[in-house]
């Protein structure tokens, strides 16, 4: 049985019920809030500029009797979108549109939160900079925000946080009573400013990072807090706010056909972590352009060089929890890399976010998702057996 959506909005019942204000990103409340994040916290517009959209053909095709096994047990695509709390679907297949589906309420033109799947969107923006002498990412961050010289940022370069390997002491638990991801909860605006002890902003969050647990470089450490640092940087060169760079350098190049928009903190700086808010189709345009190798109708947007760096990441940083998933993956430019031999690019976000993107095979695949767990091992083998089956059913392996 498909899983029902939740509407708490009742135009027939107003006032009732109430979102917690400190928990409306958090299950149950996720199943209606992730596609109303501007009726939640502050946004800011990124307009999909004048450039027209992008056609994407469709060739649809019924994906839902293909099966897969996942944990000993056979499953079906169908059985999978029905029991994964899917929101949004889309497979693309040479250049085409193979499936696409909504769910839980979700319309074409309705924005779904994408998480974290916003850090590789900001990697990307970062290549399409670096690809044209803005930003050099070899250069020490302190060189374009020289505030972190007294942080554990010390020494860390542009490419340390693209590919989280500076050794900066951040504690991603989101349960551990005040650790540094419960703070970025306030620090970004999702939540009420009430610990008046903890940082107000994000930037104020970034500069009490003093402490380093090895040396930059050495080792892959997930730290949504590199993205941050990223976004400021990348601010800082271009003096353009981040929903405006995204706008000008890929939203509207790359042939949006809706405005996204992307959550900012109280001092009105993005979430570059995972604030930005978009249609399925358009995440299906991102991808399609990283499958066209950057390019679009002659032009290239990003740097077919970066797109192949970011395939080569280095598995040898990338060891430990990591591997449960993504056995022989990497981390490279803001992007999971599914494994180091077939190098499928992997964009993920918390509660069920995706961006599958196989140049290789001309493949993509956007889901949208609105899971009970912030994060699931099983959940996230068993999105990429489906993905696979469906690969090898079009014949794409």
């Amino acid at each position: 049985m498909p899983d029902q959506p939740l509407n708490p909005r009742d135009p027939l019942n107003p006032g009732a019920p109430i979102i917690p204000r400190d928990t409306w990103d958090c299950p149950p409340h996720n199943r209606w809030t992730f596609q109303h994040i501007r009726e939640m916290t502050a946004t800011a517009q990124i307009w999909r500029g004048t450039d027209p959209a992008r056609a994407l053909p469709s060739a649809t095709q019924d994906l839902g009797a293909i099966t897969f096994d996942v944990g000993g047990e056979k499953r079906s695509v169908a059985q999978f979108l029905d029991g994964s709390f899917t929101d949004g679907f889309l497979v693309l297949h040479k250049g085409k549109i193979v499936a696409e589906e909504y769910r839980n309420g979700m319309k074409p033109h309705g924005q779904h939160l994408a998480m974290s799947v916003t850090k590789s969107i900001t990697g990307i923006v970062t290549g399409i900079l670096a690809g044209r002498g803005v930003i050099d990412v070899d250069a020490p961050i302190t060189d374009y925000l020289p505030e972190l010289a007294v942080t554990g940022y010390k020494g860390a370069t542009v490419q340390h946080i693209l590919d989280m390997t500076s050794g900066v002491v951040f504690d991603e638990s989101y349960t551990t009573p005040g650790s540094h991801m419960q703070k970025i909860g306030q620090a970004c605006g999702w939540s009420v400013y009430e610990r008046t002890d903890w940082p107000r902003t994000m930037w104020h969050l970034i500069l009490s990072l003093d402490e380093r647990e090895r040396e930059h470089g050495a080792l892959f450490k997930y730290r949504s807090i590199e993205t941050d640092v990223l976004g400021f940087v990348l601010e800082r060169v271009t003096a353009t706010s981040l929903a405006d760079l995204i706008s000008r350098e890929l939203w509207s190049p790359m042939g949006a056909a809706e405005d996204a928009y992307i959550t900012v903190d109280d001092g009105g700086a993005a979430l570059a972590d995972g604030g930005l808010c978009a249609t399925l189709l358009d995440y299906g345009r991102f991808a399609q352009l990283l499958l066209d190798g950057g390019a679009r109708d002659g032009r290239q947007i990003v740097p077919a060089a970066w797109i192949e760096a970011t395939r080569n990441g280095n598995g040898d940083l990338y060891q430990g929890i990591y591997r449960t998933v993504l056995p022989d993956g990497a981390y490279s430019n803001k992007f999971w890399i599914e494994d180091t031999s077939r190098r499928a690019m992997w964009a993920r976000g918390v509660f069920g976010q995706s961006i599958y993107i196989d140049p290789d095979s001309d493949f993509a695949v956007v889901k949208l998702s609105t899971w009970p767990e912030h994060s699931s091992p099983d959940r996230s083998l068993e999105l990429l057996a489906a993905m696979r089956a469906i690969r090898s059913a079009l014949g794409a392996d």
